[in-house]
């Protein structure tokens, strides 16, 4: 992960998130099973260049804007929109449990969590993956699974420390009905200009409703978030 300075998000008082720096915005939604379980991140849209943005733009972050996934101002109206910053403003790592496997470690940081099923299918899960790291495939499949989780709760590295990330052209991916997806280390700043820890993957709340603002809790999917 490379950090992007010229990229950044502000987050505006109860506002929107002021995108600057000319960050790509495109679209991913998960490829999913049979049995409605996530495998992948498939591309929505004609290429990378999905959503035309421009240089500097902002995006909804009340879950009200009829303009999705773009900001129109609707967290202004009555009732307006109160998007207190309640998340943890602590590194991650100070956060993460370790789970130790055979030539892999997993940390698990729960407070990121954005619901999004990556972590395991109706037989199996991480969790207990790691314990069956002796085997290659299984270890392999391990690391797919950390590297699919958008919001960097799970995190994989080798033994010797070096981790095992996805690379990313730094961009923000917009998942359907979801939360926004940023990729490849983009600056995220409060209102007071607090700088959250830089982070690879990370998964920022548009429906408005989480309980860890400004980062997605999961939430658009108990209240049937609807957005493009």
């Amino acid at each position: 992960m490379t950090e992007q300075t010229s990229f950044r998000i502000k987050i505006k008082p109860n506002g929107s998130y002021r995108v600057t720096g000319g960050v790509p915005l495109i679209r991913r939604a998960p490829s999913k099973s049979v049995y409605g379980e996530p495998l992948d991140w498939d591309f929505v849209g004609v290429d990378e260049q999905a959503i035309p943005a421009g240089e500097n733009y902002s995006l909804c972050r009340c879950g009200r804007s009829q303009n999705m996934p773009f900001c129109d101002d609707s967290h202004h109206q009555e009732p307006a929109f109160e998007g207190a910053l309640t998340a943890d403003q602590g590194t991650s790592a100070e956060r993460r449990e370790i789970y130790s496997g055979l030539g892999v470690i997993m940390t698990d940081d729960a407070s990121l969590c954005a619901n999004t099923g990556f972590c395991g299918t109706r037989l199996v899960n991480v969790w207990k993956m790691i314990e069956r790291t002796a085997d290659p495939e299984v270890r392999l499949r391990l690391q797919r699974m950390v590297a699919n989780c958008p919001s960097g709760r799970l995190e994989a590295s080798l033994p010797d420390g070096t981790p095992v990330e996805p690379e990313f052209t730094p961009s923000i991916a917009v998942v359907p009905d979801g939360p926004l997806w940023v990729r490849g280390g983009i600056p995220i700043e409060t209102p007071d200009g607090f700088v959250y820890a830089v982070r690879n993957r990370v998964t920022l709340c548009r429906c408005g409703r989480s309980s860890n603002m400004p980062f997605c809790d999961g939430t658009h999917d108990e209240i049937g978030f609807k957005a493009p």
